[in-house]
């Protein structure tokens, strides 16, 4: 049986964690506190570098969370969940590759305001809401009448963005501009694999202010 090892305060985690829901996959899920147990012996005999998701697959470990998705997809290709055609497969990499290397650098400024804690530097949120609101405008452009990006059916694309873009109204960053956006968020939200992988606000700011607490200057 598939095995994945998963934090709910990372977001890499849960995009894998979705994807074997919505191929419908049998797996065992193993929390790994994000405490010191990542630097802990056992765990870094499956992966050197500390981080999670990693999947087990008959003994074969998989790090780094689009690779992951990669193979999901290549062993598991029913259902499907990357277009065939090239413009759409190119859609569909696209909102992954921006919402890795863009979006994910712009919500960590916000992450205080996100969870409603204290603290967080006013000129780097401003800076942030404002590389954020590019990448909505660009995934907004992405978006045709089909309910996803490229497709008729969730793609690769969903877990990844859909895993990041919906907290941004949290911060405050408006989607006004960006209806279809807006109504992709929403259509995403009602899905059993979201409501199913959602970790409660009050349980990430707990853990939040815990990890904070933790690497604060005595």
């Amino acid at each position: 049986m598939l095995k994945l090892y998963h934090s709910p305060m990372s977001p890499n985690s849960r995009r894998v964690w979705i994807t074997l829901l919505e191929k419908g996959l049998e797996f065992e899920l193993v929390e790994v506190k994000l405490d010191g147990e990542q630097f802990q012996p056992d765990f870094l005999a499956i992966n050197p570098f500390h981080h999670v998701p990693v999947l087990e697959d008959e003994g074969f470990h998989l790090v780094e969370s689009i690779a992951i998705l990669d193979y999901l997809e290549a062993k598991y290709p029913t259902p499907a969940m990357l277009p065939k055609e090239a413009k759409d497969l190119a859609i569909a990499r696209m909102v992954q590759m921006v919402t890795v290397n863009e979006l994910l650098s712009a919500i960590m400024p916000l992450t205080p305001q996100i969870l409603g804690l204290p603290g967080g530097d006013p000129e780097k949120m401003e800076q942030a809401k404002q590389k954020a609101s590019t990448v909505l405008k660009f995934f907004d452009n992405l978006l045709d009448d089909r309910p996803y990006f490229g497709s008729e059916n969730i793609t690769l694309a969903e877990p990844v963005a859909g895993t990041l873009v919906p907290w941004l109204a949290k911060a405050d960053v408006s989607f006004s501009e960006f209806p279809k956006l807006s109504a992709w968020c929403d259509r995403l939200l009602k899905r059993p694999s979201w409501q199913a992988t959602e970790v409660p606000l009050e349980v990430l700011k707990a853990r939040m202010a815990a990890r904070m607490a933790q690497h604060k200057p005595s």
